[in-house]
Order: C-alpha cells, then sequence, then structure tokens
C-alpha cells in the first residue's frame, strides 16, 4: 500500500477509537479527520468536500422540511396515537413499533420513513413515559431490516442489481427473490432487540427540573364540541399518565368532578382543570379537540396557529397590580389572553379572569407574535419570554400535509422521481399551502446530522482514493482460500465492514467486482455472493455512520458512538451468520 493508504487507514482508526471512546461531538471529531486528510494531501479539497454534493444527503436536509410540515399540522401525533397505541412496557412498545416499520420499509424508502416517525416516537415516548433512547435505534434497525425483504427495499438493493444487470452474470432478479434470506433476518433481527435490549441498549432520559423551583400552572381545557376526544375515557383520551402534569378536576355543566377516574367518558362541554409544569401543559395545547378555556381567547385577532405562548412576570409598575385580569381589560390592553398564572411557583385556584394580580406573579399568555417584541423592554413585566417548541398545530392542514407525504412516497415507488426531486417537491408544496412556516422549516434542519453524513462521505471516498480500500479487499479475499463457504464468509465480512466506515452503497459497489472474481475463479455459481453483498452492505447496525438512518436517531435517542457498536455488533453477527448459512442453500454454489 502507498504512503497515502497508510495514513487514510490510520487516521480512519484514531476516528474510531475517540468516537467509540469519548463523548466529543460526532460531527466535530469528523470533520477534523476529514481536515487532516486534506491538509496531508490525501484527499483535494474538492474530494473531501464531495460528500456535501451527495443526493442523500441533500434528501435527508429536505426531509426535516417535509417532516416539520407533519409536525406542525399535529398529523404527526394523530399517526402515533392510530398506529402505536398505548402498550404497557418497553418491550411491546418496541414490537408495536418495529413491525409496521419493517413491514413499510420492504416497500417504501427507509429515509423518509425514519424521519416521519422520529417525532413521532419523540413524542409517543413523552406521553408514555418511557426513555426514547429505548424506541430510537429499534426504529432505525427495523427500517433496515424491513429494506433486506426486497428489491427496492433499500437503494443498496436497486445499486446491486443494476450492476448484475450492466455485468449480464446472471438472470433478472426477482423482487421478493431477497427476502428468502431478508425475511428470516429480519424476524432474527427484531427477536434480538426484544431479547437484549433490557441489558445492551440504555436507558437514557433528559434531567428532570429541580421540583422546587418549577412553576405549577392550572389550566382550564375546553372539550370542543366536535372534539375526537368526546365519548373516549380519560385513559384512552391518553390524559391519565401525562408527564409532569396531572387531570386535577372535571366541570360538567356546573357539576365538579373531582379525583377523576380513568373510566370517566368525555362529554362536549367537559372543563378540564389541568395541573403542571408549563411544557407539560403546552403539549395539551396543541390536542386536537381541547381548547383554552377562557372566552376572551375567541376575541383575539390572529388566527389561532400563528399565536405563541409567552411566560411573562408582572412587575411593580404594571398598572394592572391589585386589580382582577377581568377588571384591568388584559386582552384589550395588551392583545393577550391569560390562560394560566402562578404565584411563588405554586397554582392559583379560581377562575383566571377573577384572579387578583400582584407583582412577581407569573402568567402564561396565548398572544400574537408581535407581543414578545413590544413588551420585551415595557416596565409592565420583569419577564418576557417565548415557550420554546409551542406553536400551536394547525390542524385543519393535517389532511394536507398526510396527502403530499402520500403523493411523495408513491411517486418515488412508482420511480417517476428520485427521492431527492419528490422531497424537494413535497417540501416546497408544504411550504405553499402553509402546512409549516419558512421559519419553522429552517429551524428544523438538524445541521450536525448532515456535516456528519456529509465527513463520513469524505472519509469513504479517501480510502477509495488512496487505494487502501482496494488493497485491504484483494489480500483479505485471498485470505480466505478455494473454500467456497469461506470465499462467500470473506465477501460478506469485507462488506459488512466497509460499509460500516463508508457508505452501503459504496461499500457494495466496491466489492461487487471482487465478488464476482472470485466466484469465477471458483467456478461456482455468482447468485449467493450477489445476495451476500445485498445483505451485507445494508445490515449496518454497528455504528451510526454505517446507515444513514442510524444517524437520524442519533441525537432524538441522547445515544453514545459506543450504545452502536454494543447493541449492533451483535446484531451483525446475527445477520451475517443467517445469510451465509441460508443463502448457499437457497443459491447452491
Amino acid at each position: 500500500m502507498t504512503a497515502d493508504a497508510w495514513l487514510t487507514l490510520a487516521t480512519v482508526a484514531v476516528t474510531m477509537a475517540i468516537l467509540v471512546g469519548t463523548r466529543i461531538a460526532p460531527d466535530l471529531v469528523l470533520v477534523g479527520a476529514l481536515t487532516a486528510l486534506m491538509l496531508t494531501g490525501v484527499l483535494s479539497p474538492t474530494e473531501a468536500l464531495s460528500g456535501l454534493g451527495n443526493p442523500g444527503l441533500a434528501t435527508v436536509g429536505v426531509l426535516y422540511v417535509v417532516v416539520a410540515a407533519l409536525t406542525d399540522t399535529g398529523a404527526v401525533q394523530a399517526i402515533g396515537t392510530r398506529l402505536l397505541g398505548r402498550p404497557r412496557s418497553v418491550a411491546a412498545a418496541q414490537l408495536r413499533l418495529m413491525m409496521p416499520i419493517t413491514a413499510l420499509s420492504a416497500f417504501l424508502n427507509n429515509t423518509p420513513l425514519v424521519a416521519m416517525f422520529v417525532p413521532v416516537v419523540e413524542d409517543w415516548c413523552k406521553r408514555m413515559g418511557f426513555a426514547a433512547s429505548k424506541l430510537m435505534i429499534p426504529l432505525s434497525y427495523a427500517a433496515i431490516l424491513g429494506g433486506l425483504c426486497t428489491l427496492v427495499g433499500t437503494s443498496t438493493n436497486v445499486v446491486v442489481h443494476g450492476l448484475v444487470q450492466e455485468s449480464g452474470a446472471l438472470d433478472s432478479i426477482g423482487f421478493f427473490e431477497v427476502g428468502a434470506v431478508g425475511l428470516p433476518a429480519a424476524i432474527v433481527g427484531i427477536l434480538y432487540v426484544l431479547l437484549t435490549q433490557r441489558w445492551l441498549l440504555p436507558e437514557r432520559r433528559p434531567p428532570l427540573r429541580d421540583p422546587g423551583r418549577t412553576r405549577e400552572y392550572a389550566l382550564e381545557m375546553l372539550v370542543e364540541e366536535s372534539s375526537p376526544l368526546i365519548g373516549k375515557s380519560v385513559e384512552e383520551a391518553g390524559l391519565r399518565h401525562l408527564p409532569g402534569a396531572f387531570l386535577a378536576e372535571i366541570d360538567r355543566d356546573g357539576t365538579l368532578i373531582p379525583a377523576v377516574a380513568p373510566s370517566e367518558r368525555l362529554r362536549a362541554g367537559d372543563r378540564l382543570l389541568f395541573v403542571g409544569a408549563v411544557d407539560s401543559l403546552v403539549d395539551l395545547l396543541r390536542l386536537r379537540g381541547l381548547y383554552p378555556a377562557p372566552e376572551q381567547l375567541f376575541k383575539l385577532n390572529a388566527p389561532r396557529p400563528e399565536r405563541r405562548i409567552v411566560e411573562v412576570v408582572v412587575s411593580e409598575q404594571c398598572p394592572l397590580v391589585n386589580r382582577t385580569i377581568r377588571e384591568g381589560r388584559f386582552r384589550s390592553r395588551y392583545d393577550a389572553v391569560v390562560i394560566a398564572a402562578a404565584r411563588n411557583g405554586e397554582r392559583m385556584r379560581g377562575k383566571i379572569g377573577d384572579i387578583e394580580l400582584r407583582a412577581g406573579d407569573t402568567l402564561l399568555l396565548e398572544c400574537r407574535p408581535s407581543f414578545i417584541e413590544t413588551q420585551r423592554n415595557s416596565r409592565d413585566f420583569l419577564l418576557v419570554s417565548e415557550v420554546q417548541n409551542a406553536q400551536l398545530p394547525r390542524h385543519e392542514r393535517a389532511w394536507v400535509a398526510v396527502a403530499i407525504l402520500a403523493g411523495m412516497v408513491a411517486v418515488v415507488t412508482a420511480e417517476l422521481l428520485t427521492m431527492l426531486e419528490a422531497a424537494l417537491v413535497a417540501a416546497g408544496l408544504m411550504l405553499a399551502t402553509r402546512c409549516t412556516t419558512l421559519g419553522a422549516a429552517r429551524a428544523s434542519i438538524d445541521w450536525s446530522v448532515l456535516i456528519v453524513i456529509g465527513a463520513a462521505i469524505g472519509l469513504g471516498e479517501a480510502l477509495t482514493v488512496s487505494g487502501a480500500a482496494g488493497a485491504i479487499a484483494s489480500s483479505w479475499i485471498a485470505a480466505f482460500g478455494d473454500n467456497p463457504w469461506l470465499a462467500l464468509l470473506g465477501i460478506y465480512l469485507l462488506t459488512n465492514l466497509f460499509t460500516e466506515v463508508l457508505t452501503n452503497n459504496a461499500a457494495a459497489v466496491l466489492i461487487f467486482p471482487i465478488a464476482a472474481a472470485t466466484a469465477e475463479s471458483l467456478d461456482v455459481s455468482f447468485r449467493p455472493f450477489v445476495f451476500a453483498i445485498m445483505m451485507a452492505a445494508s445490515a449496518g447496525f454497528a455504528t451510526p455512520i454505517g446507515y444513514q438512518t442510524n444517524l437520524m436517531v442519533y441525537g432524538p435517542g441522547g445515544y453514545r458512538f459506543a450504545d452502536y457498536v454494543r447493541f449492533g455488533v451483535p446484531l451483525n453477527v446475527l445477520i451475517g451468520a443467517v445469510t451465509v448459512v441460508l443463502a448457499p442453500m437457497i443459491w447452491p454454489f
């Protein structure tokens, strides 16, 4: 090997060691490695930055906009409620998630599938009290396993099929033919996750706030006349086990129902009194069919999806001090409505309009966006801060967002447009139909994920142009001798290794001619080698950079690099064993 090849291998090894052994951000580590290779002349600037122009990276970035629209319209929560239900254990939740994702991924591109379900799972975990780290990796793994079952399940299968057609080495591959190995592998993979997640999959939860410093509000919500919650019990409506909040009582036609039972059925016009921290109450404001009870809310000029949730602290100079909210005509004065109030960190009882304000009271407001700028420096309030991630859903446009998503998937499945083209059209339609705003779309993009994908592609380019990948492949295959079973094992292991450090498609393209030459030299059928490449190139479970869906769940799950190594390596071994044993039995040498 050349000096550049050795330098590249050393850089990749150090990079992996840092990622596994430290908590340094992956984007920083990978960009540092790419910079080192560029400064030492292994890569030209054009080659180092080639990943930034990769269609896969661009597709992931555009899909964030599509997902933002699904979130902003409330479609995400509706999908999660209907599909995922209310399982009672983590294992049941994983099974409930992985089964449909695996089935869908066999026919749909797994990248948009995971992009759509990340916020669904985040919301689901929050409502069910599960740690997101227990479900995000299973989400990615299920999408990968499902893709192994059909010819169009992953882009890798399509690429390998194209190489087969170009070479003319084999007859056409059937749509479900790879499923002969892929389906057993998917079943083994799901069972592995369910049986080992308790010990190998971390349970990481965000740090809880200090209860002594958390402001506790009382929020009164009204069940609308057309609410989908009417007739459902409190538990069925998902209002029983609320993180950080609880349903204190129901006011039904003037009759109070305290200590509400889980089986209590909701009726139109019910007033539900919730008590809890601001983040939990904001989740209630996003529920379809519930509306904050203050009548003044209906008199605000701005449409509800354009309003903001803001916290303010009343100052001594506020003209409403020692007057009730109703007497001070709060809405008319500030073009905002008080929906909840707290004093000394504790909720204030009674109707909102009858609360007599004092200096230091904290109010939760629903207001126009302009309120924040006009009142930020006002003497009436000591503090004005917008509650983050509290945009109110555009429920009336949820069906539009779902229709656009379905159209995107349909045109990609029918191969009318590429994934990138379809995603760009879908994102444009989401903005044009006001399913999301330009500001929300920009804020939704996770730049750290895109940087990691681009840098990882650059490292893969270095392995290729330096000759390191080719040299490793030749010496590796030669070590397995003349036994076709061992040669098949060698092809699988090498493809899988390259998948973890390159990209899945690059690994398949690199190994394909080596596998073809190996089969020809051994005078055996090339078919089992083709399917081994398909399986190995997609079964990248052991690193977050091995498959882009692993990267997409890295941040939301709060994972570390070592989590993938610990949980993914045994699965890589299992899928490899299934493939190497079954492939020659199904397609004899």
